[in-house]
């Protein structure tokens, strides 16, 4: 994998795409660091799709600016450092898994080995096999493949999994992990919010062409309605409980408490230090919730 010199992957500073009196993207600020996993979600609509068309240079800005390795997009791609895997398209049913991949090979100066890139992306097993007889998941993992074939140093994922089993949505996680160990920068969006949850190392929600919010996955869900602080506490009146520090809201069920708020450690610390509270626990929203939270009408 060729390397370039900056740490950033991908910086957009004041982004906005207008198409007449529609604003698709309205004002994204939005810095990705090399070796990340990003995850970009957001409803329909809300401006996902037109961000990354700019960023592999498909789209041009309405304002703003966008550099993708310190380069402008076009330059980058032209350069092979970057690679997109999208949902559906680019496939011809004729053709072998092998010869696929061999012919994308040969649109590069430099590319990856074709064998490697197979075993890479899972289909070693089934490089002879047409295209148009395999699954939509092993169809996915081609794309995939594909994508490898230049050794880019940032892969854009367009639901990346659709079509897949379990344990192949796991294998491919996996080899998208290694990846990014190496430094390789994955950006994803996708509808499986659990995907989100369990591997990307940041997640970005926008919303009407904006960032709504921004940070793990924890993080994401805590800015929802914070956490949910509950502990056993006998003799807990619901007034007492909405007086501690921090504490949004307070609900008592029989010797169980439950206090809303977002800095749950203050509220922990507090139960333990100054009042007989036991069997305390702390949870917040999952990322689904969240997501609903954040990017909803009423957000």
């Amino acid at each position: 994998m060729a390397t370039t010199l900056t740490d950033t992957a991908i910086e957009l500073s004041g982004v906005t795409k207008h198409y007449g009196e529609v604003h698709a993207v309205d004002g994204i600020d939005l810095t990705v660091r090399r070796g990340e996993i990003l995850a970009f979600l957001g409803p329909n609509g809300a401006g996902k799709t037109t961000t990354i068309d700019m960023v592999l240079g498909l789209s041009v800005p309405t304002a703003g600016t966008v550099r993708v390795l310190g380069s402008k997009p076009e330059e980058a791609v032209a350069n092979g450092l970057v690679s997109a895997v999208m949902q559906s398209g680019g496939l011809l049913k004729d053709l072998t898994v092998r010869e696929t991949v061999r012919l994308t090979a040969s649109f590069f100066p430099r590319p990856r080995p074709v064998e490697e890139v197979l075993a890479r992306a899972g289909l070693a097993d089934i490089g002879d096999r047409l295209v148009g007889k395999c699954s939509g998941g092993q169809q996915q993992r081609l794309r995939f493949a594909m994508a490898l074939v230049p050794d880019p140093e940032l892969i854009i994922l367009d639901e990346p999994t659709t079509g897949m089993d379990v344990e192949g949505r796991r294998e491919f996680w996996a080899a998208i992990r290694e990846d990014a160990a190496r430094g390789r920068t994955i950006v994803f969006a996708t509808h499986y919010l659990d995907e989100a949850d369990a591997y990307a190392d940041r997640i970005v929600l926008v919303r009407r062409g904006r960032v709504v919010a921004d940070g793990t996955s924890a993080e994401i869900k805590a800015m929802a309605t914070g956490r949910q602080v509950r502990a056993t506490l006998p003799g807990a009146r619901v007034p007492d409980l909405q007086a501690i520090p921090g504490v949004e809201s307070a609900e008592v069920r029989g010797d169980t408490i439950l206090l809303q708020g977002r800095d749950s450690d203050m509220i922990a610390r507090h139960l333990l230090t100054q009042t007989e509270a036991f069997d305390l626990e702390v949870t917040s929203q999952n990322l689904e919730e969240a997501f609903l939270a954040l990017t909803g009408d009423g957000s």
